[in-house]
């Protein structure tokens, strides 16, 4: 195992749960390209060694704390999920089993990890990493906010970070006593 991405994975979902406030039960989304951590072109050089490295440092924090962890499959297969049964259990399951280079090396190594994995179609997660632009956008809660981590990168790939926040409606006043 590639111990630097290992490291720079835990660091960013540490970071990002602190930052995020996440709780026991919530639904961490990552979205990764081992093709972009490894330093090649998203969607041409899939990597099982480098993805386990990335999802062992991200699934040992989120395991530590009872966060969920949803794995982004790749657009080959819609961008499909995989979670754990127990995280989505009235969900509507798809049919599909990921691949290296059929749903990316990321969601393969979350399925065969996972106790009880479960394909769906979308989520709405509480916050995510997108590790190599991914677009994990359309898996979060809406209103998405984006979050500044220490490092911008894990191996070759660009990381961006999010969290979410419940919608403001009512108007000003409504805001305002929301933050206060």
């Amino acid at each position: 195992m590639n111990t630097e991405i290992y490291s720079q994975a835990k660091r960013a979902a540490e970071e990002l749960c602190e930052v995020a406030a996440l709780k026991k039960g919530d639904i961490f989304v990552v979205g990764c390209s081992s093709s972009e951590v490894a330093g090649g072109v998203i969607g041409h050089n899939s990597s099982l060694e480098t993805a386990e490295a990335v999802f062992a440092g991200i699934y040992e924090v989120l395991n530590a704390k009872g966060i969920y962890l949803a794995a982004q499959c790749c657009e080959h297969l819609n961008r499909a999920i995989c979670v754990e049964r127990e995280a989505l259990p009235f969900a509507e399951e798809v049919c599909v089993v990921p691949q290296p280079k059929a749903g990316g090396s990321f969601a393969t190594t979350a399925y065969r990890t996972f106790k009880n994995p479960m394909m769906v179609e979308e989520i709405k997660a509480d916050a995510g990493l997108d590790i190599g632009g991914t677009l994990i956008g359309m898996h979060l809660k809406r209103v998405a906010v984006p979050v500044r981590l220490s490092l911008d990168h894990i191996g070759s790939a660009i990381i961006i970070a999010a969290r979410t926040r419940p919608k403001y409606i009512g108007g000003e006043r409504a805001k305002y006593e929301a933050t206060t």
